[in-house]
């Protein structure tokens, strides 16, 4: 019998509150909207006919996020596998009539009903993907008491916290073919209406405490255009100007399945895909999928930081990983902490910040000509370079460093190399040709 999965929160030991500015109240319905491109709509009028795998999957939900996923360091270095649980049992069969009941018992305000197109995502997650289901319940461990903690506090209904499952698949370094970033997917102009920082030097839509607020915000605010939950899911993926749209194209409805075929097809499927993945996570034991297992990281906490600093310096001072230091911080683009600019935050172990407390100025004076000598360079590698010989150079630099190959080591598997460069399999696929999983000790590949 599969033990109960327990949430342990862990909000306070992976992200204690950070002091936050004052959100900007959005004032108008035009402020939510913003400036937004009409997509392209192929209207569907008989909703029957409509093959749910003409959708595919959310994309934060597609192979290479989820390779992504399994790459955090969070989850490398805290999650094991559940030897209580055997996921050689297999998938059961159920009847139409047990997901009609199991996603009518879910304590959930917005509305979760069973059709042809939610069987089919949830067929897919019970499915193929399985293993990155487990994955994302220990994962969760780590994120979802923040994300309850945001909503909660602007009145959005909890089930909400699923929304950064199909947005990133709990990834807080996902980037989206269209730009967007973090947890919940932000884009640039959304996030800095919600007041997310985003510039060469920080990204705030990373930071899983400030995105999962700015996203509790922006829900509270959609949903006071829509007054309906689903429409303000609808909305959130490809924005309130196109659920407005397909409401005028349906005759003034502000039903989700009665403007549905005048919706871009992603966004189809993306309602269902977040009430399935709303299921799969509460009924995970029944359709035999283990959660892996999640061992208890050491404390963290956050100092502030009031001068410019370079993660090196405290890497090389203070005994923590680089690694260690870009997941606790992923809203550093760079190594540079910018706090000449403005205060700073810096998360990392009790252990680490009683260290550089006792340092001191030490830190900030180790090797410091040295590291900011580098900074321009830096920066110039985030913004377009200017016409000079030293942007000349940096461009040499930066071209050099955008393709690299790696030779085969015996006994490497693609995962493991993928691992070792900061990339993925189907990167390296993508790159080298490769299909399956063979290769050969002492060939050189390409890693980017």
């Amino acid at each position: 019998m599969m033990k109960e999965f327990k949430h342990i929160s862990l909000a306070l030991l992976l992200w204690a509150a950070v002091p936050m500015a004052a959100l900007a109240q959005v004032e108008t319905e035009e402020d939510v909207l913003g400036d937004e491109e009409d997509q392209e709509i192929v209207v569907s009028e008989d909703t029957t006919a409509v093959n749910p795998e003409d959708f595919g999957m959310p994309e934060g939900m597609t192979q290479s996020e989820t390779d992504r996923m399994l790459q955090d360091w969070h989850v490398r270095n805290y999650i094991t596998t559940n030897e209580d649980c055997d996921p050689k049992a297999g998938n059961p069969d159920f009847t139409k009539e047990d997901y009609i009941g199991r996603l009518q018992r879910l304590p959930n305000v917005i509305e979760m009903p069973y059709n042809d197109i939610v069987r089919h995502y949830i067929d897919q997650y019970s499915g193929r993907l399985r293993r990155t289901v487990s994955v994302m319940l220990g994962a969760g461990n780590f994120y979802t008491p923040i994300f309850e903690d945001a909503l909660e506090a602007y009145g959005v209904p909890l089930e909400m916290k699923y929304l950064p499952v199909i947005e990133s698949a709990l990834n807080p370094g996902a980037t989206s073919r269209a730009g967007a970033a973090g947890l919940w997917q932000f884009m640039v102009t959304t996030g800095k209406r919600y007041g997310l920082e985003v510039t060469s030097l920080v990204d705030e839509r990373r930071d899983p405490i400030k995105a999962s607020n700015a996203a509790a915000r922006y829900l509270k605010d959609l949903y006071g255009i829509f007054g309906d939950w689903t429409l303000v899911i609808a909305a959130y993926n490809c924005g309130p100007a196109n659920v407005n749209k397909a409401i005028k194209r349906a005759g003034g409805e502000k039903d989700f399945w009665k403007i549905y075929p005048y919706l871009p097809a992603e966004t189809r499927g993306y309602v269902p895909g977040f009430i399935a993945a709303n299921y799969i996570m509460t009924y995970y034991c029944e359709h035999n999928i283990c959660p892996v297992n999640m061992q208890l990281p050491a404390a963290t906490d956050t100092i502030m930081i009031h001068r410019d600093l370079k993660l090196e310096q405290v890497q090389e001072l203070c005994g923590v990983s680089m690694e260690e230091l870009k997941a606790l911080n992923p809203q550093y683009r760079t190594s540079l902490v910018p706090g000449s600019a403005r205060p700073s935050t810096l998360r990392m172990s009790q252990q680490a910040i009683s260290r550089f407390l006792e340092l001191g100025d030490s830190v900030y004076n180790h090797r410091a000509g040295e590291l900011f000598a580098r900074r321009e360079a830096e920066v110039s590698e985030a913004e377009p370079a200017k016409q000079s010989g030293h942007a000349q150079n940096v461009r040499s630099a930066r071209k050099s460093r955008a393709s690299r190959s790696v030779s085969v080591r015996k006994g490497d598997t693609l995962s493991e190399i993928a691992r070792r460069n900061g990339t993925t399999v189907a990167k390296l696929r993508a790159l080298n040709g490769i299909r399956g999983n063979n290769i050969r000790a002492g060939k050189k590949i390409r890693v980017r």
